[in-house]
């Protein structure tokens, strides 16, 4: 319907939207406010030379999944078992789990593998985290788990399970930790990208932009509830500390 409409430019989030809107036109420029792995996923060639008609802002999700279980070993050393709640499938397929487990192996972290491809596998990935004595929880990008917020922070204080997250989001609602991009500042970004197409650049000739802002953001209030101390020195280093 929007290339219908012969709109200027199409603004989207996420790869399945950017993704439609590049098989829809291979003309109209379209700008991608967030991406978690723009090349990964097919939108674009390369970083610096995106080609085609399609740029935008990069989340940088494959270097920040293993930045964030780094963040959780050093808030809770003893955790040994850590839940990985993800999406497969798309461009990448299977690459991620490969990459979470290679960032586990020098944390002496034992990563359980908890896909998800629909809703209906929600109940399985926790049963199973369960059952395989999970002692944290760690998501990553995508939207379908960012559908089901509720459920999986519900399941993560059920549990008492220390959890990270993507975005800083799930920590307002009631999560414990989130480390990742402002997403605030990349859509603000993103209407530069808009400026410049409408003022005649093409987007193959804006490289594809990476995250300036990251935010470390904590939750004191969760922490009490479920009986976890966050270390002192974690909370120095927070950009945000919901009380």
């Amino acid at each position: 319907e929007l290339v219908q409409l012969k709109v200027d430019v199409i603004v989207t989030t996420g790869p399945g939207a950017t993704l439609a809107a590049k098989k829809a036109s291979a003309t109209i420029p379209i700008v991608f406010a967030s991406a978690g792995d723009p090349i990964g996923t097919g939108l674009v060639s390369s970083l610096a030379q995106p080609g085609g008609n399609i740029t935008g802002l990069s989340q940088m999700s494959p270097d920040l999944d293993g930045k964030r279980l780094e963040l959780l070993k050093e808030a809770f050393p003893k955790v040994a078992r850590v839940a990985f709640l993800w999406q497969p499938g798309g461009a990448r397929g299977n690459l991620l789990l490969t990459e979470m487990e290679t960032a586990a192996k020098p944390l002496g972290v034992k990563l359980l593998s908890l896909p998800v491809r629909s809703l209906d596998d929600f109940d399985s990935a926790f049963a199973r985290a369960k059952k395989d004595g999970a002692q944290a929880l760690i998501t990553t990008t995508g939207g379908l788990i960012n559908t089901q917020q509720r459920r999986v922070l519900d399941f993560a204080a059920k549990n008492r399970l220390p959890a990270i997250y993507p975005y800083s989001e799930f920590v307002e609602a009631g999560g414990l930790m989130s480390y990742g991009p402002d997403n605030t500042d990349l859509w603000r970004r993103a209407a530069d990208f808009v400026d410049k197409i409408l003022k005649g650049a093409k987007p193959a000739d804006l490289p594809v932009e990476q995250p300036t802002k990251f935010e470390l953001v904590i939750n004191l209030k969760t922490a009490k509830q479920i009986g976890l101390t966050i270390p002192q020195s974690m909370l120095y280093r927070a950009d945000k500390v919901i009380k």
